[in-house]
């Protein structure tokens, strides 16, 4: 049975990492303020801060849209051996897109009273016109073909045509681990074993830049598979990075190094996110003043909680 809790569960990953070094008033709005804002019966401000929370923009929902293709299109071909058109594979992204755009401007009403069940785009909610800028919905335009087209050539999907050599692992499989007390999240795009090289291969789908956190990411996701399943070399893991923008991919070769700093990492994280705490056991946060603004205008300019933050 569900059980309402005052406080969150204290738990970990990258992302939630990334937000508490970018804005701490944000790490405090995502996290703590924002808990409990799903129910009925939460107060107003739990309430609005877990509507800004959903909140998403075109860059995001894009990216959002071409995992899910992919992963459809993967479990597609595992089943029946078919390959969708690129075409196809555009126009069925471009239709989600455009839905997203309709629920943003003709179903603000259905998302306030259900924000996770619909979609709401920052570019529409904050200017609160009925249209998206230019430059922005020509960058996704061209990002479409390009994407989905790399996807097809990508080392990732060549390789998965010879299912015969390869042994997938399911995605219920990735959940958490646990370092201590904490709850690690895992959340990994791809994972199998290549039985020809006795090797497992760890892909992230990158719909955005290259970025410095890419090889951590995949340095504590390849500390969860080696633990879950006994794997006794590092040598035996392959991280891949598919940049599908770019249309290359990067493979890392992991060493005991890059454990340790995914490991010394999480530790400084968990410490720094402690000092926003008033009761450590509880998981209860100082009030949300306590969380320092670190203000640049094209951040804030793009933060869900601007609203809260400048009225």
């Amino acid at each position: 049975m569900f059980e309402v809790k005052p406080h969150p569960e204290l738990s970990w990953s990258i992302s939630r990492h990334k937000t508490l070094m970018e804005c701490p008033r944000k790490y405090g709005y995502d996290y703590y303020v924002s808990h409990n804002g799903w129910l009925r019966d939460a107060d107003s401000l739990a309430r609005h801060t877990y509507r800004l929370k959903k909140l998403t923009n075109l860059e995001m929902l894009f990216g959002s849209i071409v995992h899910d293709t992919i992963y459809q299109v993967i479990q597609h071909f595992l089943k029946t051996r078919k390959i969708p058109s690129e075409q196809k594979l555009i126009d069925r992204i471009r239709q989600q897109m455009n839905q997203g755009f309709i629920d943003s401007t003709r179903r603000e009403h259905l998302w306030h009273d259900k924000p996770k069940h619909y979609t709401m785009l920052h570019e529409i909610y904050y200017s609160q016109q009925d249209k998206l800028p230019p430059n922005k919905t020509a960058k996704i335009q061209a990002r479409l073909g390009t994407a989905m087209n790399n996807f097809l050539k990508s080392q990732t999907f060549h390789d998965i045509q010879t299912p015969e050599n390869i042994r997938f692992v399911a995605s219920e499989d990735f959940r958490y681990m646990m370092i201590g007390d904490v709850k690690i999240y895992i959340v990994m795009d791809l994972v199998y074993r290549d039985i020809n090289q006795d090797k497992w291969v760890i892909v992230d789908w990158k719909t955005g830049k290259a970025s410095a956190e890419d090889r951590n990411q995949l340095a504590l996701y390849a500390l969860y598979l080696k633990q879950r399943y006994q794997i006794d070399s590092l040598d035996k893991i392959i991280i891949r990075n598919e940049y599908l923008l770019e249309g290359h991919h990067k493979e890392h070769a992991l060493n005991a190094t890059d454990l340790i700093n995914v490991q010394n990492l999480f530790g400084m994280s968990i410490q720094e996110m402690s000092r926003y705490l008033a009761d450590v056991e509880k998981n209860e946060p100082l009030p949300i003043d306590q969380f320092p603004k670190y203000q640049e205008d094209h951040k804030c300019a793009r933060c869900n909680y601007q609203e809260l933050c400048f009225g």
